[in-house]
């Protein structure tokens, strides 16, 4: 594919890029279709309805670049630098986990929860822990106006691009990102009517068999030997904070469920707790309500 100097249609060349990918990659026809309609500034759909238009040589060249940095293992969003998370896009970078599609669940049971709560008017504060690109902090602030919404993380660099994406979506003014490592920034203020939460929970040493150990920010990711070393401090510190008549949401692995209800039953012992399965059947969101 490199060194052309240009005149093979998309048609001819979305082929091309298929049979080589299929070396390395599980869906080598998608990949294919998304990193030639990222060249093209383009949609899918309109990639595919022109096999036709004609590309030329330094398109080739570009093209030959990002399907290699797919073949060395880089992740499409970061290839791309942004990905769509609940209808939104969010600028992605090496420093912040990928949104991810069960992440969702967590985000509409919030906007739910606020929108139906006899407490949810303008003014309802939000903590969202471990904000990463901001995606559930954005989210919320772009679906249910008038939240004053914290988002904190210890990574500075994930919190650049979380301020970035908020920006980009005129959410700033709702939000104030704190670099913190869960409540320790004493400018965490107060307590809040929703806690929400997406925190590392993969065990250390499951997550070095993955395919996304080295690839995706290692402290988003590790829960330290069971998986459970975040969630068990954010529950302990959770009640403080968690105003009466509050919400706490926390998404978790899905083997996890059996232990998570008993740390949450012990911090939260007059709470009413459930555990929420994703689309699959799996236990995915914890929900606590004091």
């Amino acid at each position: 594919m490199s060194g052309k100097t240009g005149g093979e249609t998309v048609g001819k060349t979305l082929e091309a890029l298929i049979s080589r990918l299929e070396m390395t990659s599980d869906t080598p026809s998608l990949d294919a279709q998304v990193l030639l309609a990222h060249l093209l500034e383009k949609p899918r759909s309109w990639a595919l309805a022109h096999p036709e238009v004609l590309l030329t040589g330094d398109m080739f060249d570009a093209l030959d670049a990002l399907a290699l940095r797919l073949e060395a293992g880089d992740p499409i969003p970061y290839i791309l630098g942004s990905w769509e998370f609940f209808g939104l896009e969010f600028g992605v970078t090496p420093d912040v986990l990928i949104p991810r599609h069960e992440t969702e669940m967590l985000v509409e049971r919030a906007i739910s929860w606020l929108r139906n709560s006899v407490s949810g008017k303008r003014g309802l504060r939000v903590l969202d822990v471990g904000t990463g690109s901001g995606c559930v902090a954005i989210s919320l602030a772009v679906n249910v106006p008038g939240l004053s919404i914290t988002a904190i993380d210890i990574s500075p660099s994930a919190l650049k691009v979380a301020h970035a994406n908020a920006d980009k979506m005129n959410a700033s003014g709702g939000i104030t990102f704190l670099e913190a490592d869960l409540f320790s920034n004493p400018l965490t203020p107060g307590s809040f009517s929703l806690i929400v939460a997406n925190p590392p929970y993969i065990p250390t040493d499951t997550l070095h068999t993955l395919p996304i150990y080295g690839r995706e920010p290692t402290l988003a990711l590790d829960g330290g030997s069971d998986g459970l070393a975040l969630i068990r401090r954010l529950l302990n510190e959770a009640p403080v904070r968690l105003l009466s008549g509050g919400m706490l949401l926390m998404e978790i692995e899905a083997s996890e469920g059996t232990a998570v209800l008993s740390l949450a039953s012990a911090a939260f012992p007059k709470a009413r707790i459930q555990l929420h399965k994703d689309l699959a059947g799996h236990d995915r969101l914890l929900e606590v309500q004091v």
